[in-house]
């Protein structure tokens, strides 16, 4: 099975006064449309439904009933398909929906999972959770949209900041649990 190998653009070594949302501020608005997942990141998941169930209001607990099953061609991820999680309507959430394991403190089911078991936080969120506010451009490389478009979202991940930072420290942990081997 093909590893992820990434590289980031040359944007990260930018600086730009830019600060985190200063979660739980932001209300997890990022899982708003909810994600796409490798089938290898799903297996995982799904193989440690034990400890994501408990965590999930009663209706949300069916494994079954986390991922759609239209598969569709990502060249970023291992298996080269990704599936979406299923997205609830939500109405207290930013623009009415949200990802199923998102619960009602706003943490993800996914990284709380994690933690209680002893594991890196991210070791059960999918790649494309842990790249947010990241994305990637059009060769694969690691990069961010311009942060004018996205300070102003009154739900986005970053805000203004007093004091320019470079991109590349700002997301320094992403960054490394991305490129690492995980």
């Amino acid at each position: 099975m093909p590893e992820r190998t990434f590289r980031t653009h040359p944007r990260l070594e930018d600086r730009e006064p830019i600060r985190r949302c200063g979660w739980p501020a932001c209300r997890a608005a990022c899982c708003v449309y909810g994600t796409w997942v490798d089938e290898r990141e799903m297996e995982e998941i799904l193989a440690h439904a034990h400890l994501v169930s408990p965590l999930l209001k009663p209706g949300r607990r069916d494994p079954e009933a986390w991922f759609g099953q239209v598969r569709e061609p990502d060249t970023h991820t291992p298996r080269g398909t990704v599936l979406h999680t299923t997205v609830i309507e939500n109405p207290g959430h930013y623009g009415g929906s949200a990802c199923i394991f998102l619960m009602g403190d706003y943490r993800c089911a996914l990284q709380a999972a994690s933690e209680a078991a002893g594991m890196h936080p991210w070791r059960l969120k999918p790649f494309y959770c842990v790249l947010h506010p990241l994305d990637l451009d059009e060769h694969g490389r690691i990069t961010l949209d311009e942060t004018r478009h996205l300070v102003v979202e009154p739900a986005s991940c970053t805000r203004e900041g007093e004091n320019e930072v470079r991109l590349k420290d700002l997301f320094a942990e992403e960054l490394d649990f991305l490129i690492a081997d995980r």
